[in-house]
């Protein structure tokens, strides 16, 4: 389903279609892509505080913006895969992460 929808937000960038709001997204530039990171990571972060509803909805907008910057960047979602892969499995201490303060 992810792969689907990053090679959909691929062709837009590539075949514009008019009205098209991913299409909106690359014209406005990475700018505007990381603006719209910036504020649904700020709705998620909210919505987690209320119901699952909306905390699914709010997910689901910052997975497709997410998206949207890795094809304005050009990097293959196969990347991230890889990346999540060679983590796997690898065990991190928690003396070597940086604290977490409460908020």
């Amino acid at each position: 389903m992810l792969s689907d929808l990053y090679e959909e937000i691929k062709l837009r960038k590539t075949q514009p279609k008019e009205g098209s709001y991913t299409n909106y997204l690359f014209e406005k530039g990475l700018d505007k892509i990381l603006k719209k990171v910036g504020e649904e990571t700020t709705e998620v972060v909210i919505a987690a505080k209320n119901n699952n509803e909306e905390l699914i909805s709010e997910i689901t907008d910052l997975t497709y913006h997410l998206l949207v910057l890795l094809a304005e960047k050009d990097i293959p979602l196969e990347d991230i895969k890889q990346e999540l892969q060679s983590r796997e499995g690898k065990l991190s201490k928690t003396s070597d992460r940086k604290e977490i303060n409460d908020l």
